[in-house]
Order: structure tokens, then sequence, then C-alpha cells
């Protein structure tokens, strides 16, 4: 069987497996991609990153994503049940890191295609990656039913649907062992729900359920979803996010919202899984 190239990466501990496929030649199968996020029949990850040209990527963009079709190279990213995901903002911090070790740009400034369109990434004197994430939209307040509790909160998308939900005491204390119950109507496609504190003046601790994924050590749209949650509307905000996997930062303005943080690619390799 002839194997294909892969990389591994992570942003704050939210873990990727990266699939170079320029010319879009791969079937990316669900089943395909819940074995190789398999975390001890394949690579393991919380989801796909595949790598492959605008110009080759045969689904036909929704009207709110056609700025993605500026950029070389779009991020198809799946989640580890091989769902397809609009916006993952960890995700195109690693989907630009390696874009970067490979050589396929140049520069501390590009864009990247994601079903959300087109992200402008920079890449920071320190090495951190920080990503444009564009306006975030607040849809008014939701409840969830977790495993012990139900937590209340603000309906927010980054792109992809966030319940970002206040706590009172530690957010070690919730428990995200099982599937999160959400409103059908308020989410009917699902959402990724954040639990958060604000244990200093402009610092927050974070931890997600994500869908298609469950607990994840970090989520990048979830980061930017709980910065959205905790600041007062309409005022300009600079958050410090800590998350089991690292921390991240987030400034909010006039112009939305970007997400600032570490981005590092692990291992390379060939797999016969695809």
């Amino acid at each position: 069987m002839v194997g294909m190239r892969f990389a591994k990466g992570h942003g704050t501990e939210n873990d990727f497996v990266i699939l170079p496929d320029p010319e879009g030649d791969l079937d990316l199968t669900e089943e395909t991609v819940r074995l190789l996020c398999d975390r001890r029949a394949g690579i393991g990850g919380d989801g796909v990153l595949r790598v492959v040209r605008t110009r080759a990527f045969g689904e036909t963009l929704a009207p709110a994503a056609r700025t993605a079709e500026r950029p070389e190279w779009f991020m198809d990213y799946r989640n580890a049940d091989g769902s397809v995901a609009e916006m993952c903002g960890n995700g195109v911090r690693v989907f630009a890191r390696y874009l970067l070790h490979a050589g396929l740009v140049q520069g501390d400034r590009f864009e990247v295609g994601t079903r959300d369109g087109a992200k402008e990434v920079r890449v920071e004197a320190d090495g951190d990656i920080t990503v444009d994430m564009g306006f975030v939209e607040v849809h008014g307040t939701s409840s969830a039913k977790l495993a012990r509790q139900v937590v209340h909160g603000t309906q927010i998308s980054v792109g992809n649907p966030h319940l970002a939900c206040e706590v009172a005491g530690t957010v070690a204390e919730v428990d995200l062992s099982e599937p999160p119950v959400l409103d059908g109507e308020a989410f009917p496609s699902g959402a990724n729900v954040e639990v958060y504190d604000e244990v200093a003046p402009g610092v927050l601790e974070m931890r997600v359920y994500e869908r298609g994924s469950g607990e994840t050590r970090s989520c990048g749209t979830g980061i930017v979803a709980a910065a959205m949650a905790a600041s007062p509307p309409g005022e300009a905000a600079t958050w410090r996010v800590r998350v089991p996997g690292g921390e991240c930062t987030v400034l909010l303005d006039l112009d939305g919202a970007r997400l600032r943080g570490p981005a590092v690619i692990v291992a390379e390799g060939e797999t016969s899984l695809v």
C-alpha cells in the first residue's frame, strides 16, 4: 500500500493531523477521519487539517465564505468524528505554521481560506501566530444541561456556534464528561459549549466541550467566544484566556477579534491509513 505523508501539530495542545493534499485528490471520508484521529488505532488528534489549493477544492462555498477564494491555500477542517466544521481558531494557527514549515508561503503576513472566509494571519516576533477572526456575533442567551448541572450563557458565532457560560466556582469543578444537551431550536446543528470564570482582571480560565470532538485541551474559537461573552457590549477589550493546554490572548475592538497564541509542528511521517 502506498503511504501518504502527514504531519502532527498543536496549538495550546488542541492537536491535529495535517494531510498535505495540494491538488485535492484525496477522498477524505468520515471513517478515514475517525481512524486518523483515533488515539489508539490511528495517529491521534482532535481533528484533521487537509492542506489543499483553493482552486482544487471542489466544494461550492457558501456566500458568506466567498472571500475564501482569494488565498492560495484552503483549510479543509474535519472534527474527530468526521464531521465538517466551519472554523477552527487553533487549527488556523497550526495550518499557518505548517504552510511556513513546508515552504508553501513566505513572509510574516498571509491569508488562509476557511469555510468562514479568508483569515489573515500574522507571525509575531516571538513566534506566536495571530489570526484575524473577523466579527463575532452575539445572538442572545441559552442554556445547556451538562452531566451534573445546568449552565446558562451567551449564544455566540465565531464562524461556528458556541454557548459561552460563566460559572460560579472554578471551571475545574464542572463535569464535561458527557455531551451537553442543548436547545435544538437555538442550536439546530449543535454547538461548542465553554465554561469560564474571570480569575483576575483581564484573565479568564476556560474549559470546552467541542461539538464532534468532546472535551479538548483548548478551542480557539471557544476562547474568542468566552472573551466576547465576558466583555461589556460595544467596548474594546483584551483578555488572556487560560485553558488546560496553555494560554492565548484575545483582542476585541470595532474591527472584530484577533486570536494570538502558539502553534507548533511536532512530527512528520507517512501513514497507510489513507
